[in-house]
């Protein structure tokens, strides 16, 4: 980090009212810091004194990003733990809306509709916050929820629960937010400030508001933007802003010399009332239960892990073209491939002194080099885990295709259909082939 974006960051988190607002919205979360490379700290972390803010900011930190669930112990989380593990441990989770979108502009809109659609469903606690970076976060705390839904506390039902309202809100705001988008401009310019071309925007002829703004589902552990945060990229204030003047929001107002802290985000204010999402809830499951919709599991934040299988060391000649590819260096997709190549290696019998010097090696090829002590971090935390993760599966949109190493070969594919759903599968299914190549080839050898 430079000597000037340290000072800026060192400044905003030195400022008592800062400390006192992330510590406040910090209670029960996990708390995890991101550094300028985007690259993130150590899991499961949580925030208790200003020393840690400051500690976190000597040691690179610029932003702090903490869970939409609330944990009894937080530090008493680790990856791959089950569902009913999980919920043992919770205690709450926020409904967080997150548009994605590259427009400023359209942002405004998206939001001023979500938090419509919530008013009009009697939700008073709504919370707004800009990113810092392109959009807005919207928010309804956990003490909106009603404690119980068909006789099950509400806090075992994450994500399942959550799931099934964002959908209903979807629904319920798609004919609106396609007008107010057409209000803003024609399809054609839609689609542009978009990075899109008309006919990916398009369903039967009219536009999908949804193929302009994504909404995601969040899975366990997922973590957001905490306000008052610093944007690791922008170095604009996640700021807390009040739903009414969204209109009069510019990004400028999120700049750290001129933020006042003000205003609460998740954080109720004691004359606000509780329960008062109870009937966007029992509007939602009723119309749930009316529609043939399956909720797809969402990746975990922390991958599931399988226990360690002792098998010899498979070379690399043996490997999937994605990692070879991968393996060859790059330009984009570096910090995702660590996580890939590092799981897949441990998968593929490699010792760690192996795979911390094939990781170097491999390292040293990509443009620019990821940094060396980011590396080791990485290292040292797979390293420390007693079961072996498995690497991403091939469709994970958001790994091999993302950064255009998928080059689908004979061994991936039957009949023109992809049949290797994980790289590790890829050198298993070859190792099974070339045995009974060679069989074949000896049975040939006897006969003649």
């Amino acid at each position: 980090m430079e000597k000037k974006d340290f000072r800026v960051v060192w400044n905003w988190y030195s400022r008592e009212d800062v400390q006192k607002a992330l510590l406040e919205v910090a209670k029960d979360r996990e708390v995890v810091v991101v550094y300028k490379d985007l690259s993130f700290g150590k899991r499961p972390d949580i925030l208790q004194y200003p020393s840690d803010i400051l500690q976190s900011v000597a040691e690179g930190a610029v932003a702090f990003h903490g869970s939409v669930e609330r944990w009894c112990q937080p530090m008493n989380l680790n990856p791959g733990m089950i569902k009913e593990q999980l919920d043992e441990l919770r205690i709450g989770w926020d409904i967080l809306i997150d548009p994605d979108v590259p427009d400023f502009e359209i942002g405004k809109i998206v939001t001023k509709i979500f938090v419509k659609a919530l008013r009009d469903h009697n939700v008073k606690n709504i919370f707004v916050k800009f990113t810092g970076g392109k959009g807005f976060h919207i928010a309804i705390p956990f003490e909106s929820l009603p404690k119980k839904v068909n006789f099950q506390e509400t806090s075992k039902l994450y994500p399942n629960l959550y799931h099934k309202i964002l959908e209903y809100l979807k629904f319920y705001v798609k004919d609106e937010l396609r007008e107010k988008l057409l209000e803003l401009d024609n399809p054609i310019n839609l689609a542009r400030r978009v990075n899109k071309n008309v006919s990916e925007i398009l369903e039967e002829n009219e536009i999908d508001p949804f193929k302009i703004v994504s909404i995601d589902l969040f899975g366990s552990r997922h973590l957001f933007r905490l306000p008052y945060s610093l944007n690791e990229k922008t170095y604009l204030v996640s700021l807390p802003i009040d739903w009414k003047k969204i209109d009069e929001f510019e990004k400028e107002m999120a700049n750290p010399n001129e933020v006042k802290v003000k205003r609460k985000f998740l954080v109720l204010e004691k004359e606000l009332k509780e329960r008062d999402a109870s009937n966007l809830v029992i509007e939602a499951l009723d119309w749930f239960s009316k529609q043939k919709i399956e909720i797809k599991e969402v990746a975990k934040e922390i991958p599931e892990v399988k226990p360690k299988r002792k098998i010899v060391k498979i070379p690399e000649k043996y490997f999937p073209p994605c990692i070879k590819k991968i393996l060859n260096g790059l330009n984009d997709g570096r910090k995702r491939s660590i996580f890939i190549l590092v799981t897949f290696l441990r998968n593929m019998g490699w010792s760690n002194e192996e795979i911390e010097k094939k990781i170097y090696e491999w390292n040293s090829k990509n443009k620019p080099p990821l940094r060396e002590n980011w590396i080791r971090t990485q290292l040292r935390w797979h390293f420390r885990q007693e079961r072996n993760l498995l690497p991403p599966n091939c469709d994970n949109p958001t790994f091999y295709k993302d950064f255009g190493v998928c080059e689908p070969d004979e061994i991936c594919s039957e009949n023109g259909k992809i049949v290797i759903k994980n790289p590790m599968n890829y050198a298993f299914k070859l190792l099974k082939i070339r045995p009974k190549r060679r069989k074949k080839r000896k049975r040939k050898k006897k006969k003649s």
